[in-house]
């Protein structure tokens, strides 16, 4: 009686476990391929995974919530209908002499067994660090996590340590090196201060954070402790632009099936610009500075709770506004629907986030790590303005939006944000009006 397990795919290169929130079949269920079977988190994204064979569901060793490293087996598949009990009970084994197996690490690190414990899952390196530092379980289970179902990722226990007054030794995080080990390091130099205590009132509503917004905030108040931000804004007139998508669009619709909006326009003109200043489209590793061979342009889309994710347009530079479209249109479908793939959000080497389209004028964003600038578009907005013309000048409407770059000032100064940003100005302000669409 033949079997196939399901394992945990591994969603991204950097991804090395991830949650099931939800199975979508239970024991007993007859499958086909393509079939969704459950839907995991990752620090990353949300994705539903579907199944590679046909089948029946013998076997389901997770519950939801639980959190499964990659390639471990979730499941296992009769690919015959029928139930191979050999297979199934060795399974079921392995699982469980791993799950006695991380309890016995767990206990092992405490120095105080009097109270009650509870499951909370401490991944290996967390459990190094704090055995290396003496910390004991109970100080483990006192720490507030950020990781998924509250889990204490690495970055929680060296904050606690540091608030301690410890000195994480390095050889405690053994990671490959990478911007985000780094990058801890350029800020140990400012003190990290408690936050100011919060008073909650009879009236007052407490909301909880969810997941995706606990890794945003916590990835932003990495941006500002890493990144020296510097905010550079220049206002540019778009009026020809405006009237060029005024008079080709329903065209544009109509031939290509897309609608065509100005932010594919306003990625072209990024590509384009990061192409003449490749320090811009580059990375900091320590003091190593990384200049990415590729343009991949990420746009900051907001979902319908709320949240922002930054789907990322591959090899933005080799596109033309046509093939810029298609793509921008698909991936802000696929993330208000919740449907992107772990590959849409990886790679990006630039960020563009529309405060236009909320109807701000300006904006200053936060770098997305760790990628060193992004820029900001605002609203388009008539306003009158003076113009050089042969017998004088004169003051006529034109539309015009600011455009506003944050970079991270250890690698880009003044001059080399500002000329960038100017760039993008001009490559709008002369857009080729008589382009075929």
């Amino acid at each position: 009686m033949a079997s196939f397990n399901i394992v945990m795919p591994k969603l991204g290169e950097s991804i090395q476990e991830g949650t099931i929130t939800k199975w979508f079949v239970k024991e007993g269920d007859t499958i086909e391929e393509d079939d969704m079977l459950f839907e995991v988190a990752t620090d990353k994204v949300d994705s539903e995974i579907p199944s590679p064979v046909d089948g029946v569901i013998t076997k389901i060793l997770y519950p939801e919530d639980s959190l499964v490293a990659v390639g471990e087996v979730l499941a296992v598949v009769s690919l015959d209908g029928e139930v191979e009990e050999s297979a199934e009970e060795a399974s079921v084994a392995e699982v469980k002499a791993e799950k006695a197996e991380n309890q016995a690490d767990v206990k092992e690190s405490s120095v105080d067994d009097s109270r009650k414990l509870s499951n909370r899952f401490y991944s290996p390196l967390v459990k190094t660090i704090a055995k290396q530092e003496n910390v004991s379980l109970e100080e483990l289970e006192s720490i507030e996590g950020s990781g998924a179902s509250g889990r204490v990722q690495k970055k929680d226990i060296l904050a606690y340590l540091e608030n301690k007054g410890a000195e994480p030794e390095i050889k405690a995080a053994p990671a490959a090196p990478s911007v985000q080990v780094s990058a801890p390091k350029a800020a140990t130099a400012v003190e990290r201060k408690a936050p100011a205590p919060v008073s909650v009132g009879a009236g007052d509503q407490v909301i909880e954070m969810d997941r995706i917004r606990k890794l945003i905030a916590d990835h932003m108040v990495m941006s500002k402790q890493v990144s020296p931000h510097v905010t550079s804004i220049v206002e540019a007139d778009v009026t020809e632009l405006v009237f060029w998508r005024n008079k080709n669009k329903d065209a544009f619709q109509q031939k290509y099936g897309e609608k065509i909006t100005f932010m594919p326009v306003f990625t072209e003109a990024v590509a384009m610009a990061l192409a003449e200043f490749p320090m811009v489209n580059s990375s900091v590793d320590g003091d190593r500075i990384i200049l990415k061979k590729d343009i991949n342009v990420g746009i900051a889309v907001a979902k319908p709770d709320g949240n922002l994710i930054v789907p990322v347009i591959k090899n933005t530079e080799q596109r033309n506004l046509i093939g810029i479209t298609k793509e921008l249109n698909r991936l802000a479908t696929a993330a208000r629907t919740n449907k992107l793939d772990p590959s849409d959000i990886q790679g990006g080497t630039f960020t563009i986030t529309n405060f236009g389209s909320f109807g701000n004028i300006i904006g200053t964003p936060i770098i997305n790590q760790p990628q060193v600038a992004i820029l900001a578009t605002g609203i388009i907005e008539k306003k009158p303005a003076v113009l050089e013309t042969p017998t004088g000048d004169v003051i006529a409407i034109r539309h015009k939006m600011f455009l506003s770059l944050s970079y991270d000032h250890r690698i880009i100064d003044g001059a080399l944000g500002g000329a960038f940003l100017r760039r993008i100005a001009d490559i709008l302000e002369n857009f080729d009006t008589n382009r075929a669409i």
